[in-house]
């Protein structure tokens, strides 16, 4: 099947998630710096939310500009990541309900969206490698596997870890998340670097 359509739609869902998400952006009650200091939480966890977003995105064209096609457990994988990556709204405004510091339940919530997001990136990975060649496929020489590198594997013990702590200490756990998105935020050349080796 052509990835043409698994693309658009892709790209439609993550443009309306972005959109839910700025529009929960609520400004200030009075028109002063003071004022917008006080909403400085709600932006820092939209700016949080929208970098993860933006990441998977970014690694979501790059996964499929290697592939040829698709089949339909690729297309049910896809909409099972999209089904955590859509609750990011949800879970950032509830996020930012408690205050002035997150609370534990939102906080905790937070963190097992985050870490579903990932676990599902793992079937839809999978299910591209093995309808394009299997292990001789580009993605998979690329990626070197379903799980990828060293940071998708850290990451969701990471997301565990600040689950937990979400508990004791949701601010840390919060940290937790904004580390994880760093960590990733530093780009990844190894789709980039085999197409350019073709």
């Amino acid at each position: 099947m052509d990835k043409g359509r698994l693309e658009a739609f892709t790209d439609g869902v993550i443009a309306v998630i972005i959109t839910i998400m700025v529009l929960e952006l609520k400004p200030p009650d009075q028109p002063t710096w003071h004022a917008l200091s006080e909403n400085g939480h709600v932006f820092l966890s939209y700016v949080l939310s929208f970098v993860y977003v933006g990441l998977y995105w970014n690694n979501h064209h790059h996964m499929l500009h290697v592939v040829e096609r698709i089949n339909g457990k690729v297309m049910w994988a896809n909409l099972f990541f999209l089904f955590w990556l859509s609750l990011f709204p949800f879970t950032t405004n509830w996020l930012n309900e408690a205050e002035p510091v997150p609370a534990p339940v939102p906080t905790a919530v937070y963190g097992i969206v985050l870490l579903m997001t990932a676990l599902s990136w793992v079937p839809l990975s999978r299910g591209l490698i093995e309808c394009n060649g299997g292990r001789e496929s580009v993605l998979a020489q690329a990626i070197g596997g379903p799980w990828g590198d060293w940071k998708a594997t850290v990451s969701p013990i990471v997301y565990l870890l600040a689950i937990v702590l979400a508990f004791f200490a949701p601010i840390v756990s919060c940290v937790l998340y904004a580390l994880v998105a760093a960590l990733w935020f530093i780009p990844d050349r190894r789709i980039e670097n085999k197409v350019l080796a073709k």
